[in-house]
């Protein structure tokens, strides 16, 4: 294998013969490169890039811990593999906390070093191309949507493939979560993005015009008809037809509906003569479709004609660090809508943002950000100017969950457990000393561990997640689970 295509590893021993030995095993395999000192060792990475490093603990000049200190301040993603013929429990619990990939006591065998080595080399290569995909595939935005989460990563990949498409589209979800942007995508992701995009709202017109709008009518077809109107079929034909809140249509409009959806025809309110027209069909609700057909409020040969290709937009309580995105992204709108100095927001505030429900999702983090800007003057959104229900968010929980119960799953909201005397008596428990012989309920003794561990690791929660034997996602979910909980005594 030529020295091109190995990888390079940067051997820092001040042992001319251990140098030598270890230096004769991996060259087979590596690109070796010696230093007997920790200041040789850092000029050489000044000037060259290594994929490893090994250092002994013991150095003329310094120590290896040392080295290891500088790389991780300079080069945090350089693995670095500590080595020491005299190693302690501690000595190895430091040199994990200061950012090692692994720690070998001397004496070792050469198949030890092997090992540790091809399991960092894989990780290595695991991670990069983790992080070409997310380069390439990962978007924080797509056309007017806002969101990096994975929740969203999913409907962009599926807005990406369907638009291409002349199948129908179902988008479900919450109100405000924003289904139109969605259709909006869609039809600029189509063929027919060049052609209409017309837009109706079956909860904001009236039931016995609702036809009208859909379909047109012609002159004198009812009291007021003055006039012949094009509907939106038409209107819409060569392009894409969104029916937003299509649960709300009537079930004797939905069977003319469905007939256009089949037929690609239909005929206008008083008029005699069908039309043929060529129409993307995109709808949405804020219901549950298929309760709705069990209920008998849709149409069940409808809905199968509509729900083709299924799309579900995430509330924005499942949608994590898009919360912060989305309010800076709004922050900055709304500042120069008003000629105000906002840029950015306070950690309390962002603290509460990511706490909070938003039962009104976007449409309500908006009216929020909004608020603050016409009432308030500065250049950070501080705690006392939000408004009273999101400020009084930090001292009250949504929903119960009592200990014995699964936990809340990621996205939903736990909150205060109760034990028999009430959240006064937990406040006790969590205050009271190492000495109290009081049996603590499981979640009290789960998060004293959890953040000992954390402060032990300087907090580093990698670290304190690797000591534990548990996934980091784990205890951000369980920080989570806490911080919305309010627990008092916190």
């Amino acid at each position: 294998m030529s020295s091109e295509n190995r990888p390079g590893v940067l051997l820092v021993e001040d042992c001319p013969f251990s140098a030598k030995a270890y230096q004769i095993f991996l060259q087979s395999d590596y690109a070796v490169r010696v230093a007997h000192t920790g200041t040789e060792a850092l000029e050489q990475l000044a000037q060259q890039n290594f994929d490893v490093v090994i250092t002994d603990v013991r150095l003329p000049d310094m120590s290896g811990l040392s080295v290891l200190d500088k790389i991780q301040a300079e080069m945090p993603s350089l693995p670095v593999i500590v080595i020491t013929a005299h190693g302690s429990v501690d000595m190895v619990v430091d040199a994990m906390q200061r950012g090692a990939s692994d720690f070998i006591s001397k004496p070792f065998d050469e198949a030890r070093l092997e090992v540790t080595l091809k399991n960092i080399l894989k990780k290595q290569k695991l991670e990069e191309v983790v992080q070409q995909y997310e380069k390439v595939y990962r978007r924080d935005q797509f056309h007017r949507m806002l969101g990096a989460s994975l929740p969203m990563q999913n409907v962009y990949r599926i807005v990406e493939s369907a638009g291409k498409s002349n199948a129908s589209v179902f988008i479900t979800g919450e109100s405000g979560t924003g289904k139109e942007l969605c259709s909006e995508a869609l039809h600029a992701e189509s063929p027919r993005a060049n052609a209409p995009f017309i837009a109706l709202n079956c909860a904001a017109i009236p039931r016995d015009l609702i036809e009208s709008e859909i379909f047109g009518h012609v002159k004198g077809a009812f009291t007021g008809a003055s006039a012949a109107r094009d509907g939106a079929a038409l209107r819409a034909s060569g392009g894409t037809l969104f029916l937003d809140e299509i649960g709300e249509m009537p079930l004797d409009l939905q069977s003319k509906l469905l007939r256009l959806i089949q037929s690609g025809t239909f005929t206008p309110v008083g008029d005699s003569k069908e039309q043929k027209v060529d129409i993307r069909f995109i709808c949405t609700t804020n219901r549950d479709p298929l309760r709705e057909v069990q209920e008998g409020r849709f149409r069940e040969d409808l809905y199968y004609r509509l729900h083709v290709i299924p799309v579900h937009m995430p509330p924005l309580r499942e949608r994590g660090s898009d919360i912060m995105l989305i309010a800076q992204s709004l922050l900055k709108q709304h500042a120069e809508d008003e000629k105000k100095d906002f840029r950015g927001f306070s950690k309390d505030v962002e603290n509460v943002f990511m706490q909070y429900d938003w039962p009104g999702n976007v449409r309500e983090l908006s009216n929020v950000i909004r608020n603050v800007v016409v009432l308030n003057e500065g250049s950070v959104v501080e705690m006392s100017m939000l408004p009273n229900p999101i400020q009084s968010q930090k001292s009250k929980g949504s929903r119960a969950w009592a200990i014995g119960n699964n936990p809340p799953a990621f996205g939903e909201v736990a909150t205060v457990p109760r034990t028999e005397g009430g959240p006064g008596d937990v406040a006790a428990a969590i205050q009271s000393d190492s000495g109290n012989q009081e049996i603590l309920p499981f979640w009290v003794e789960e998060k004293r561990i959890i953040e000992s561990a954390i402060d032990k690791c300087g907090g580093n929660v990698a670290r304190a997640a690797a000591f534990l034997k548990i996934g980091v996602s784990t205890i951000y979910r369980k920080k989570q689970q806490w911080d919305r909980a309010q627990i008092p005594g916190n």
